[in-house]
């Protein structure tokens, strides 16, 4: 027999089946008047739209979605096809599908489990191991002033990140006095290494007790950490490890390492556009943990700078035990030099690193290390 065009097959005995309803194909928001009839041979329920064309779902696939807000309506949906939606205000249909509250298979919670362990094992991948690996490999090929550039455009970010005042960024310490006794104190230094490392000492007027370097050549100190050294030596042995960073390139490849996994995190967490991912950038460079050996190393550097600039490797040691007994166990950025985990080492280490170093000749006169002490005022 045909209705409206449609050939519809009836074994002998069988009664037609035919009815009204409104379909959502899952793609659009508009509902179309469809008419339902079932190829009896194929067993599938035919739904046939306006423009004629024809949707068909197996009566064994077919499933009733509960849970509706109005129980005069009927609403289906295949196994196939779980995002369109068939209506019905009649239940004509509900004999002819086998299988409508059978309910499909759902996705175990262990296995929810394991997919999101494996999707946090490859961010973990990612992170610790391959964006190290590719920020080692390109930071060899990074020229000196693509590096440079970094480290400028690392020190405003870190300026604005610490500023509290609500000027915009934090400021330099620039009195010239002071300013000419630092650089009289990086030339003693860097005559003492056999690089020709471009080197730019900046003080920022910030009381945190830290310092640290940055891509380029970047040296930077934070008058905290000079009010609390009691001799420029103290100073200089803290201005040579980071020059051993400096040498050493760590500070371009933390500094791509950090990039490549806040970029990787923010993909994860949907911090596309960045903000508090720059904040937690500057945070990590000014922190500035390196391994373990990248400390050592440049604990060595500067141990072997101090000995041929006629300075005790000593008073690193010196150094790092008063902060220690000053400040105790400190927390966070605030606390760069006290928490790393070999201190009380690194310490014996600058104490035997060169014992029959006598400071003969002291880095700055008396004067001019009060003009570094006073550069902020």
């Amino acid at each position: 027999m045909t209705w409206a065009g449609t050939t519809i097959r009836v074994g002998p005995g069988a009664q037609a089946f035919r009815a009204n309803g409104h379909f959502f194909d899952g793609q659009t928001a508009r509902a179309e008047a469809v008419r339902l009839t079932i190829d009896e041979v194929t067993e599938r329920l035919i739904i046939t739209r306006p423009d004629g064309t024809e949707v068909r779902w197996p009566l064994s696939l077919i499933r009733r979605v509960g849970d509706q807000a109005r129980n005069d309506i009927l609403v289906f949906r295949s196994r196939d096809n779980p995002a369109a939606r068939l209506m019905m205000d009649e239940p004509s249909l509900i004999p002819r599908c086998p299988n409508l509250g059978k309910r499909s298979r759902g996705i175990s919670r262990m296995r929810i489990a394991k997919w999101g362990a494996a999707a946090m094992g490859s961010v973990a991948l990612i992170v610790l191991v391959l964006v190290p690996i590719m920020a080692d490999q390109l930071a060899r090929f990074i020229p000196p002033e693509g590096e440079r550039a970094l480290g400028e455009a690392t020190l405003g970010q870190i300026r604005s990140a610490l500023d509290e005042s609500g000027l915009g960024e934090v400021p330099f310490c620039e009195a010239s006095e002071g300013l000419a006794a630092v650089e009289k104190m990086r030339r003693r230094l860097q005559a003492a290494t056999d690089t020709e490392v471009t080197l730019s000492i900046h003080v920022l007027d910030h009381d945190m007790v830290n310092a640290f370097a940055l891509p380029g050549g970047y040296v930077v100190f934070f008058r905290g950490l000079i009010e609390a050294a009691d001799t420029p030596e103290e100073m200089a042995s803290v201005m040579a490890h980071e020059i051993g960073h400096v040498v050493s390139r760590d500070p371009t490849r933390h500094a791509l390492r950090s990039a490549g996994s806040i970029g990787v995190l923010g993909l994860v967490f949907g911090d596309f556009a960045g903000g508090a991912l720059v904040l937690f950038l500057a945070e990590r460079l000014i922190q500035a943990e390196y391994s373990r050996e990248a400390e050592a190393a440049a604990d060595v550097f500067a141990h072997g700078v101090m000995e041929r600039a006629g300075i005790p490797p000593s008073s690193m040691g010196t150094f790092f035990q008063k902060l220690l007994d000053r400040y105790g166990d400190a927390e966070g950025i605030m606390a760069h030099f006290l928490s790393h985990p070999q201190l009380a080492d690194r310490i014996v280490a600058a104490a035997e690193a060169a014992p029959d170093v006598e400071l003969t000749d002291p880095i700055l006169t008396d004067a001019e290390w009060q003009s570094v002490k006073r550069m902020c005022r």
